[in-house]
């Protein structure tokens, strides 16, 4: 969705009054836009792409694609061609298309092609792109999506409300019986959905909002109450984004953690990680565990499997990327019982129940995928996916994200 360099953005006039988004398709958008912005600083050129599930466009783009020597990645249409040390991208989604190359020739050379193929509109450097503002200097890239949150506080009303320190209250926890029903819940779905949409690149609001998804079906005065607030935290810094440092190494870095059956009327538990490249932020999860955990230990090790199979498929993408990360990924987890039960060949009584869990995670720590590390609790980074925090370690755990406000005056 962003690049550098030597790239161009076009919009494609002729096409596709509608689609359909998978939530498959929204969180490939959301991670892999990140790992490649920042996996690409060093080169100067990076791309991602999400496609509609439209199949004439598909078999016009691949075709396309083809044509140009380009290999389709996966299901979704990312075009990548390599040709020596040349090195081209392809991003397209619904009828926006970005290419991304490190040599101006075949950027040009691409453009000519596809302006053969179909009617296209240059908008040259990419600065704003499905709501994402982009924003590039010699050290590094801010993205933020300033601009819709300004849109979504008007169109609330909120755009003259009192800020707030944090997304929600600590101490409280929000079940379904809280409050009395909506007569209508069009207007929590709506702004749950735009909410999730600002989350590409607020990972400090994942956790809020994943707790007001709980209650689509049947919101009450108390979760629309909750939303305001969360409304109002986004009041206080509009712009705050992303930072892509031009500096970062390619090493994967992680922090998993959960809080244990903190869930009021399922008693599941709440996964959280966060997956760094060098030092930039390139994927967050803050998600409701689906069965309910016997202890902490255990509640931790889910955790830990869902960040295992994320940065194995991170590996796979910056392969695919031509970029090699170092390895081992490193994975950071505040609980030596999960540590220690990754490490041990013996299943033990307490672990039979999650033995498919054991396998994944010990199999890749002997092949050298991931390496486990101990942290502690005030270095836990992946700590606001989890719980709702008071504003000092609040603030404490988002000021190590790596997220910058380009239009805070201090």
């Amino acid at each position: 969705m962003v690049f550098l360099q030597a790239s161009s953005c076009f919009k494609l006039k002729a096409f596709i009054s509608s689609f359909n988004l998978t939530a498959a398709q929204h969180k490939l958008l959301c991670s892999a836009t990140q790992i490649i912005a920042s996996s690409f600083l060093a080169s100067s050129m990076f791309c991602v792409c999400v496609f509609p599930a439209v199949d004439s466009w598909m078999t016009a783009s691949s075709s396309s694609a083809r044509q140009l020597s380009a290999r389709q990645l996966s299901h979704f249409l990312v075009c990548i061609k390599s040709s020596g040390s040349v090195f081209t991208a392809l991003l397209i989604y619904v009828d926006d298309l970005i290419i991304a190359s490190n040599c101006i020739q075949e950027v040009q050379s691409v453009k000519a092609y596809l302006h053969n193929a179909f009617s296209i509109k240059d908008l040259g450097v990419l600065k704003y792109f499905l709501g994402l503002e982009v924003a590039r200097s010699s050290k590094g890239i801010s993205l933020c999506q300033r601009k819709y949150s300004l849109d979504l506080l008007k169109d609330t009303g909120f755009i003259e409300a009192k800020p707030v320190s944090t997304p929600m209250i600590n101490s409280k926890r929000l079940s379904k019986g809280d409050g009395e029903a909506l007569p209508d819940n069009f207007l929590y779905r709506k702004l749950i959905g735009k909410l999730l949409y600002l989350c590409v690149t607020r990972p400090d609001l994942s956790y809020a909002v994943q707790q007001l998804s709980q209650f689509l079906d049947c919101p009450t005065s108390t979760h629309l109450t909750a939303v305001h607030r969360v409304l109002r935290y986004v009041k206080a810094a509009p712009g705050k984004g992303l930072f892509f440092s031009s500096e970062s190494n390619l090493h994967l870095q992680a922090f998993s953690d959960s809080d244990w059956a903190t869930c009021p009327d399922t008693r599941r538990s709440i996964s959280g990680y966060c997956v760094f490249l060098g030092t930039s932020l390139v994927s967050w999860r803050s998600k409701k565990q689906t069965t309910v955990s016997r202890s902490s230990s255990e509640a931790e090790y889910r955790a830990l499997a869902a960040l295992t199979c994320e940065l194995q498929w991170m590996q796979y993408l910056l392969t695919d990327l031509r970029h090699k990360t170092s390895m081992p990924s490193t994975i950071y987890c505040d609980n030596l019982s999960a540590i220690s039960l990754a490490h041990n060949p013996v299943l033990h009584e307490r672990s039979k129940h999650i033995a498919i869990d054991c396998h994944l995670i010990r199999e890749k720590i002997a092949a050298g995928v991931i390496k486990l590390l101990p942290v502690t609790t005030d270095n836990q980074l992946a700590d606001c996916l989890t719980k709702a925090l008071p504003p000092s370690c609040f603030n404490h755990s988002i000021s190590k994200l790596g997220l910058i406000d380009l239009y805070d005056p201090v």
